[in-house]
């Protein structure tokens, strides 16, 4: 970290907005970053730089950042000291644990938290202190269908597979759109998409599985367009193909898997017409490319976000994976692999355990360590023993992020305390009796020892602060260990642990060194010190710190997945039996079809230069303005009468909003694409000025009983709405 006497220099970290963590040269003058340019001597994650990275500066000149502990007096907010924040937030959650014991505290956590190294290992152990099982998380927005899968199939929620992108000969990619979003989430393989289409022009096959013609689908030898929501049928016709044809890998599904004798009686139920029909593919098309995939010498499945925004999502993750596993892509060239990291993160979660809790009013399990978002409002406003009185946001936009937002918001304003960390006021802060202030990726050091696995090959980076933040911002994990020793709460829930911490400060008072006071940067140490060997050397502190752009540690390896299952016997269990339930159910539905008053499915899609919730309102980030809108198929919107511009009413049984409507052939007819993450409003706490938004909400027209109920993700794309212009 630089002085704020310094001038003009050149630091190097990497980007934290998403797993493909670009590697980063920042240019500073004193204590402000002028420019920020990808690191072309990184050897790993410079390759998907975008605005995102570009424009990082922004956020932490933000005009409306919050710099300081603000809280609120009548309908404004005045700045307070940390003393004051921790002494009164402390004070009024234990109000909520005498009144409704533990789980009257509850916690919510966005995207940015996930890319701190130190955020959710701090959160959890305040809220592991406090002992609330009210923990709410953004996985159920988009993600927990991989989790859920992983644990059933692998033993692990963790044990997420890598692709090995540089030997495949036959890539099927469904509901992603890597050519925009990179090739992560999970896994980070950086320039993977450029990588995939170096691939083809090598020989080899994509093939993109999605109902609209996306950048990616543009750029494959075949796009199957398939009728939105139905991947799972796609992908089951698939499996059903190589079972019934022998093309499956005997080895591995002799010696590999379990389970298989319950997949083989799945698929023989089924009637490959009735999947081609539900999934709208031709059935000779499902069998050709079923075959081809299976017939590749090297071959893998990826499946991503676009599968889990639907209520069949579980379903189709799975039957993904399975295609890889009995095919004989798992651990394998050109296949999927599992990547160690430098870091065991898999036994590190078993040491910690997995905790456990039904939630009171759904009656639902955690997933990932958190319970539903669509859960929370009923969670804060139905009376009862273990009613939710006394909330924290940390760093996250549920409102927006989650199904029907207007309810949540409702919910929040009914709340005794609510608290937020971010770096703005956004949507679902504007009830917040407290305003806390975050620091920045670009202002604090970060190590992501336990992520180390997601990268596609052995890679470690120390990302270090490049500029000081606002003298008031504290990093999260330090608000985090403040509130358990003001709440008297064993910090990570182990007594004698807030003695320690205290005793630390002590001493680096004494002497002068705050590096003395326990902080992450202990574990860090631990992590590095303890990590394992990889290509026969063990990682040093001193040599992670040597080289500022990062170092491959090794080649990529094979061999190492079977060690890694976390199932008793060390096999894959092809065939859980809530997935052939579920499956089961799915098939005994008859197909969805629009209902009169909602003919057009609501879909999404991704922005390169967005971010989910947040980043949208940044000035210079979008270019080519700051709004979403109305994607139509043409001939649709030639028969509403609604041409390019029009503004158009988009209307579900649980909402309306209106935005500008673009003509296009991308999508399949019946079709409407608006994406997610806009109609956040920005205040200013001081009241001075008015709130600023941009675009719309899409996902007020969901409603929070739709949903996956394997992973609990909320299905934000099985909405059915009307469409309507707007009277000029």
């Amino acid at each position: 970290m630089n002085s704020g006497a310094e001038k003009r220099h050149v630091a190097y970290t990497f980007c934290r907005y998403c797993p493909a963590a670009c590697g980063l040269k920042v240019t500073v003058e004193g204590n402000r970053v002028t420019t920020i340019f990808p690191d072309k001597q990184n050897p790993h994650t410079y390759r998907d730089f975008c605005g995102k990275g570009r424009t990082a500066n922004r956020l932490i000149e933000h005009p409306r950042r919050i710099t300081a502990p603000m809280k609120k007096v009548g309908q404004t907010y005045v700045e307070a000291s940390w003393e004051e924040a921790i002494t009164d937030i402390a004070a009024r959650m234990r109000s909520a644990i005498e009144a409704g014991g533990p789980d009257a505290v509850g916690a919510y956590y966005g995207n940015p938290a996930g890319f701190s190294s130190s955020n959710l290992m701090f959160l959890n152990g305040w809220l592991d202190g406090v002992g609330t099982h009210n923990r709410y998380a953004v996985g159920s927005v988009d993600q927990n269908a991989v989790h859920v899968v992983a644990d059933a199939m692998y033993g692990s929620m963790l044990m997420v597979l890598t692709s090995d992108i540089d030997n495949c000969d036959y890539f099927f990619i469904v509901g992603a759109n890597p050519a925009v979003s990179a090739w992560n989430w999970v896994e980070s393989a950086p320039g993977g998409w450029a990588r995939a289409l170096q691939r083809q022009k090598d020989g080899a096959t994509i093939v993109v599985v999605d109902p609209v013609r996306t950048e990616s689908a543009a750029k494959s030898d075949l796009h199957l367009a398939v009728r939105p929501g139905q991947d799972w049928a796609l992908l089951l016709a698939m499996v059903k193909v190589v079972l019934d044809e022998g093309l499956y890998h005997r080895g591995d599904c002799a010696d590999l898997v379990t389970q298989l004798p319950e997949l083989q009686a799945l698929v023989a139920d089924v009637d490959l017409d009735d999947l081609a029909t539900r999934c709208d593919i031709p059935v000779e098309r499902i069998i050709d490319v079923a075959r081809d995939f299976a017939r590749a010498p090297r071959a893998m499945v990826v499946t991503r976000t676009g599968l889990s925004l639907h209520a069949a999502g579980t379903v189709a993750e799975w039957l993904g994976q399975v295609l890889n596993v009995i095919t004989g892509r798992m651990d394998r060239p050109g296949g999927r692999r599992f990547e160690r990291g430098y870091v065991d993160s898999l036994r590190l979660v078993d040491l910690a355990g997995s905790p456990s809790h039904t939630s009171r009013i759904a009656g639902r399990g955690l997933v990932a360590g958190a319970h539903a978002l669509a859960e929370l409002p009923a969670e804060i406003t139905t009376p009862g023993p273990g009613q939710i009185r006394a909330m924290l946001i940390n760093c996250g936009n549920p409102v927006v992020s989650g199904p029907d937002g207007a309810a949540l918001d409702a919910a929040f304003a009914d709340l005794d305390l609510l608290v937020v960390i971010d770096f703005v006021q956004r949507e679902s802060h504007r009830h917040a009796h407290w305003l806390l202030p975050a620091v920045h990726w670009l202002e604090r050091d970060d190590l992501p020892a336990l992520t180390s696995g997601l990268n596609d090959q052995p890679f470690a980076q120390y990302g270090e602060a490049v500029v000081d933040p606002p003298q008031q911002a504290r990093e999260e994990w330090a608000i985090f260990v403040d509130l358990a020793l003001a709440m008297k709460a064993p910090l990570f829930g182990v007594r004698g642990t807030n003695g320690f911490v205290r005793a630390t400060r002590a001493i680096a008072r004494v002497f002068g060194r705050p590096g003395l006071a326990f902080g992450p940067h202990w574990i860090n140490r631990l992590m590095v010190a303890t990590s394992r060997k990889i290509n026969g050397r063990r990682l040093t502190w001193r040599t992670l710190r040597a080289h500022p752009h990062g170092l491959i540690l090794g080649p990529r390896e094979y061999g190492h997945f079977r060690d890694a299952l976390r199932t008793p016997d060390k096999r894959i269990r092809l065939a859980p039996p809530e997935f052939l339930v579920r499956t089961r159910e799915l098939l005994a539905q008859v197909p969805s079809s629009a209902p009169e008053r909602y003919p057009f499915v609501l879909g999404n899609q991704r922005r390169r230069h967005s971010m989910n919730s947040w980043l949208n309102e940044l000035p210079g980030l979008h270019q080519s303005g700051r709004t979403n809108e109305v994607v139509m198929h043409h001939a649709d919107a030639a028969e509403l009468g609604i041409t390019t511009g029009d503004r158009v009413r988009v209307c579900s049984p649980t909402a309306t909003i209106e935005l500008p409507a673009m003509l296009s052939d991308r999508p399949r007819r019946g079709m409407v694409i608006v994406d997610h993450g806009w109609g956040s409003r920005i205040f200013d706490p001081s009241g001075q000025h008015d709130p600023e938004s941009y675009g719309a909400n899409r996902n007020l027209l969901v409603d929070s009983a739709a949903i996956d109920p394997l992973s609990q993700t909320s299905a934000l794309s099985d909405v059915y709405v009307q469409i309507e212009r707007v009277p000029v």
